[in-house]
């Protein structure tokens, strides 16, 4: 059999190891993971290896050539031009792959047994076999469902936290016949999971996941890079080791001089030709490579040091990668985490801070503290994006200097002389971000059209107008007030897919932007009747004469936000009788405590002032609290159902757009007017593509993120929605408590568990298989129907915390009650077991350092 290692990874989340190296070519145990791969492969009979090379080619066929020295042959096929992708690479070699072969990927540590996986392909008379493990957090990964005779019937690709639905994860190793790689076109970027495994999952042909026993670990970045090296020490991999074992753990290679003084403690590797000087301590689970002098006293915990690096007298090092060639002077730190790329230089008595990173060839100076990469910016986060764009604590996480990073890498991924809006609260924290943005756009050759401070719903619509590329929002987060969050949107003004997220992503960790010259630089100009773009489609959608003419009295509380300086000038426009309770600006976020004062006050206005309803506006515009001619609040799922029935009511048979977990009421309101419902993913984005993507669709959204009415813009828009309320309540001649009271009486309650980031697949995948099919829904989280009472529970895993919403819906309070206390009980057990689990680990682990 031939087996086929894909090795033209860049390895982005592993510079700086990997500037100057291929991914594959990173060592383990000082041997590159590709030579581990190829060991496993030999091990299982397979010795006619077809390697696809991309980045620095040259040096995994330098270190391989034909194979020979390792007891293989080797073949070499290099992308010239750009990266095909997974599938793309195997396709372009398919003349070489005339009966089943294994496809194995080049950047990840496993001893599984091939063997058995292969005697598996062939007694399923598969043509795809995916080898499958489970792992205790599943988000980075391709995760993978079968049913009982091991059938592949879904797979998602690194899904987000709410969509996880298993823990059982695709590794990337492949067993293949031929004729499926027809499926695929020629010279054409494709990919596995993304292109060839759906097609043939549509195309019902036979594909199967085999669970394989043993470890297995994707290096996709640094932390797993040095769990590796740790777990290879610790032989929870069966890996062949590069020295001769002198004693119990202690593996060290020829023409090595330990002076007699040296205290070492199992498990240690060090390599051929190294000096390790007098007094030196070095604790379990450190690895140094060949070649390498350690001077007298210094102190080694766990690092990872590479070939030909010097290490000078009393220095200590912590838990930290040393590149190749690097010389760390005599009393020198570099603490956790921390990683130092090839050939540099730490100076005497410097330190270098956890977590930063030092490109290769860098100096840093005798007796300085380095607390920021020394490239561009702070230590690298593993994903930028959230739920809903780019989150942090304001000027912590959040500055000037990330944010002008940030800029840049999203202009990267533009065309030069591309357009794009900026718009912002009317905070100071956000004009700072805002311009910080503007000047990382500008960077790259990047115009920006500045809104300057607006409400979202405005920068949403005025994006398709302006014709430009995209948009970004900054402002305070709704739900946070120390934090800012930063959202991109496409050129509809939709938030942009987790695609371009990863795109921008990529640009902003590489951190090699395209530099525009003088006379490429970026322009920002400021456009103005921003507000008439905003108001003429307002005017387009909306009934005037029913406004105009309407006898509603309306008390709006805008918060001391931007929305106030909008919305009262339209509906003075149409002559509307609105009373305006703080509407001035304010640099302060208002607290939940503040939101809640607010709202009772606003409650006594609507009361004394007889009004038809009153309304506090949040999030920039795009939220709303109701409060009814009573001045009591209505929110959450009860306003959902309230504009739902308001819409429907003047739109019969027509759709509406709702997250998974909103109430059952919502279809019950749909079939008293022959209408539809749609119900996505719980997340902002997926509400908008839905509400864009479907027809006749005249509302999306929920009282807890916001309405969408997506024939104005596609996003959400309380200051639409109020326009409508009063256009509504005066064609419809009903009281919000009227119709209040003609809404569906259902039971709708959530309750939250603290659930572990590790927790979170195999809770899901235990969900799942406890569960019959046909009652179950994957949308987001789990869904479980009880047909008897037409009424579910839904378990939604948190996208931004280690925490799980479990939803119960039912016309049955009862059956709402023991729903919950059962699930309750389900999920905390089950989290308790998992934690045991990982005690019982983390304490084995303990035990075998000591």
């Amino acid at each position: 059999m031939r087996a086929v290692l894909m090795a033209g990874g860049s390895g982005t989340r592993l510079r700086p190891l990997t500037c100057d190296l291929p991914k594959p070519m990173v060592p383990i145990l000082n041997r590159p993971i590709a030579e581990h791969i190829v060991n496993l492969l030999k091990r299982h009979r397979i010795i006619e290896i077809i390697a696809t090379l991309h980045y620095l080619p040259d040096v995994m066929r330098d270190y391989f050539q034909d194979g020979s020295d390792f007891g293989v042959q080797m073949t070499y096929a290099v992308e010239e031009d750009q990266p095909l992708g997974t599938a793309g690479c195997v396709k372009n070699i398919s003349e070489l792959l005339d009966q089943t072969f294994l496809v194995i990927s080049g950047d990840s540590i496993t001893d599984f047994d091939l063997t058995a996986a292969i005697e598996f392909h062939k007694q399923k008379r598969s043509k795809a076999t995916l080898v499958l493990t489970r792992v205790p957090n599943p988000i980075e990964f391709g995760v993978v469902i079968t049913d009982e005779k091991d059938r592949i019937r879904r797979f998602l690709e690194k899904p987000s936290t709410s969509e996880i639905f298993s823990d059982t994860v695709n590794t990337g190793i492949y067993i293949l016949e031929p004729e499926v790689l027809g499926y695929l076109p020629n010279n054409q970027e494709s990919d596995f999971s993304k292109d060839l495994f759906p097609l043939l999952l549509e195309k019902d042909e036979p594909m199967y996941g085999y669970i394989a026993e043993g470890y297995w670990c994707d290096v996709g970045h640094l932390e797993a890079y040095r769990d590796a090296q740790y777990d290879g020490l610790q032989q929870r991999v069966k890996l062949d080791y590069a020295y001769e074992e002198r004693s119990p753990g202690i593996w060290i290679g020829q023409n090595t001089h330990i002076d007699s003084t040296a205290k070492i403690e199992a498990p240690v590797l060090i390599g051929h030709n190294c000096r390790i000087g007098s007094r030196v301590q070095i604790s379990a689970g450190s690895v140094i490579g060949d070649n390498v002098t350690v001077g007298a006293d210094a102190d080694l915990k766990r690092p990872i040091i590479w070939n030909g690096a010097i290490v000078g007298e009393e220095a200590h090092l912590r838990a930290c990668c040393i590149g190749r060639g690097t010389r760390v002077d005599r009393r020198a730190h570099v603490l956790e985490g921390a990683v130092i790329g090839s050939l540099s230089i730490i100076g005497e008595e410097a330190q270098v801070s956890p977590n930063v990173r030092i490109w290769p060839s860098k100096k840093v100076e005798s007796g300085a503290t380095l607390n920021i990469n020394l490239i561009w910016g702070h230590a690298a986060q593993r994903n930028l994006f959230g739920q809903r764009g780019v989150s942090g604590l304001a000027n912590v996480d959040i500055t000037p200097e990330f944010a002008v990073k940030l800029g840049a890498a999203y202009g990267s991924t533009l065309k030069p002389g591309a357009q794009v809006t900026v718009s912002r609260d009317q905070r100071s924290i956000s004009r700072m971000v805002s311009r910080s943005l503007i000047a990382g756009l500008m960077s790259v050759g990047v115009n920006v059209q500045n809104l300057e401070a607006t409400a979202i719903p405005v920068a949403r619509t005025a994006v398709p107008t302006l014709s430009v590329r995209g948009g970004i929002h900054v402002r305070v987060h709704p739900e946070r007030a120390d934090h800012i969050l930063i959202e991109f949107f496409d050129q509809k003004g939709i938030n942009i897919s987790k695609a371009q997220e990863k795109k921008i992503e990529g640009a902003y960790f590489k951190e090699d932007f395209r530099r525009a010259l003088i006379h490429e630089i970026g322009n920002v100009v400021y456009p103005s009747q921003i507000i008439d773009i905003y108001s003429t489609a307002f005017e387009k959608h909306i009934n005037i004469e029913a406004v105009r003419h309407s006898s509603s009295k309306v008390v709006i509380d805008y918060v001391y936000a931007v929305s106030g300086a909008v919305l009262p000038q339209l509906l003075g426009k149409f002559g509307c009788d609105a009373v305006v309770l703080n509407a001035s600006l304010s640099q302060n976020s208002p607290t939940t405590a503040d939101r809640e004062g607010l709202l009772n006050q606003l409650g006594h206005v609507v009361e004394a002032l007889r009004a038809t309803f009153g309304v506090q506006v949040s999030a920039n515009g795009e939220q709303m609290i109701l409060v009814d001619e009573a001045g009591i609040p209505i929110r959450g799922e009860m306003l959902t159902a309230l504009m739902v029935d308001m819409m429907l009511t003047s739109h019969p048979r027509s759709t509406v757009v709702v997250p998974v977990h909103a109430s059952s009421a919502v279809e019950q309101i749909a079939r008293r007017h022959d209408g539809k419902v749609i119900r996505t993913k719980a997340n902002p984005t997926a509400l908008m593509e839905a509400c864009h993507t479907n027809s006749h669709v005249i509302l999306g959204g929920s009282g807890e993120m916001g309405f969408i009415f997506p024939q104005l813009h596609p996003g959400f828009d309380a200051m639409f929605c109020i326009a409508k309320m009063i256009e509504l309540l005066t064609l419809q001649e009903r009281s919000i408590s009227q119709i209040r009271a003609d809404l569906p009486r259902v039971c709708h309650r959530t309750y939250t568990v603290r659930c572990p980031w590790t927790a979170k697949g195999a809770l899901m995948r235990h969900l799942v298989e406890i569960h019959s099919a046909e009652n179950l829904e994957l949308v987001d989280g789990v869904k479980i129907f009880n047909n008897q009472h037409e009424s579910w529970v839904l378990i939604l895993p948190d996208a931004g915390e280690p925490l799980v919403h479990i939803f119960a819906n039912s016309d049955d309070r009862g059956w709402v009650d023991e729903i919950l206390r059962e699930y309750r009980g389900r999920v905390q057990d089950f989290v308790d077991r998992e934690e045991g689990r990982e005690d019982s680990k983390t304490e084995s682990y303990s035990l075998l350092q000591m």
